[in-house]
């Protein structure tokens, strides 16, 4: 039997998402998701997917790409998955191998790559010449069977309220978001930087849900947010958590995304994913405060080429 690495085509997303949560199972997307990202990635990203197949079918995929906004020119990233029961077959090699090709020539320096906290995980990357960087943790909290912490009174001056309150203006939330991700701990710095740009790639994403994001608005300015990605078949995703600078230290990213879960259950879903680095305690403590588990850890690799 032969595997061969191809370019991804939008027929594959269906196959894109079902390799992707046998490999992932802690990952929330959706294949309209898959198709938008791809149809909407900055040409300077030069993101490339990729699958692998095997007799018709595909068992493995490959996302690739620059981190163009980075100040740190030649900064690349690539996660190759294998279905769990189609490993062994060289499909990931070949995977890692034609994205390492595609970003060299792209200009990529350094690539980055997640890795499973699993000795075969990275015993495959060490093996490739990858060196692990920093670790992150996936969290999974039970909405159908757990218990939320209770709403709280709000504070003087604080309303919630949600992202589709913003659909006529969005700019807001925009500058919230290119501020809080700008301290986010990462080997890759940068954020959104475009208005425009993250109105098409973020903002217009089929993944996220404007209802059930929430905002916290202190004296009529956007302080905090929680932003909600949701596949419509019980599983939620906190796409990003962040409280403007100014308003730290008041509590403000506990009151958001606490009313966007407690909103989240009231719609149906039964599971919560968040990923958290492991070095950003705050964060930590405020998703145990939540009820979230650590569900898998993986470990950012980093490969020096050129």
């Amino acid at each position: 039997m032969t595997v061969i690495v191809r370019d991804f085509r939008p027929a594959d997303a269906e196959d894109w998402v079902r390799v992707r949560r046998a490999a992932l199972p802690f990952m929330v997307t959706t294949p309209e998701a898959v198709v938008f990202g791809l149809a909407t990635a900055h040409p300077d990203k030069r993101y490339r997917l990729l699958v692998a197949e095997e007799d018709g079918e595909i068992i493995g995929t490959a996302e690739a790409g620059l981190a163009h906004e980075s100040p740190r020119p030649g900064q690349a990233s690539c996660n190759p998955h294998v279905h769990p029961e189609r490993t062994g077959r060289g499909a990931g090699s070949l995977l890692l191998r034609t994205a390492e090709e595609h970003l060299a020539l792209a200009g990529a320096t350094e690539i980055y790559s997640w890795v499973l906290d699993t000795p075969g995980d990275r015993a495959f990357a060490e093996r490739r010449g990858y060196a692990p960087s920093r670790p992150a943790h996936f969290m999974h909290l039970d909405l159908a069977g757990g218990t939320l912490p209770p709403r709280q009174e709000l504070p003087a001056g604080v309303e919630l309220r949600t992202g589709s309150d913003f659909d006529d203006d969005p700019r807001p939330l925009f500058e919230a978001d290119a501020e809080t991700t700008a301290d986010e701990p990462s080997d890759t710095p940068g954020g959104p930087s475009d208005y425009e740009k993250w109105l098409a790639e973020t903002w217009r994403s089929p993944a996220l849900d404007h209802h059930l994001t929430s905002v916290a608005v202190v004296d009529g300015e956007v302080a905090a947010f929680s932003a909600a990605e949701c596949d419509g078949a019980g599983r939620y995703w906190s796409g990003m958590t962040g409280t403007r600078r100014a308003y730290r230290g008041r509590g403000l990213a506990k009151l958001a995304k606490n009313d966007s879960l407690h909103r989240a259950r009231a719609a149906g879903y039964t599971d919560a994913y968040t990923g958290n680095d492991a070095e950003n305690g705050p964060m930590l403590a405020i998703n145990r405060w939540f009820g979230y588990e650590i569900c898998a850890t993986e470990v950012r690799h980093v490969r020096r080429i050129g």
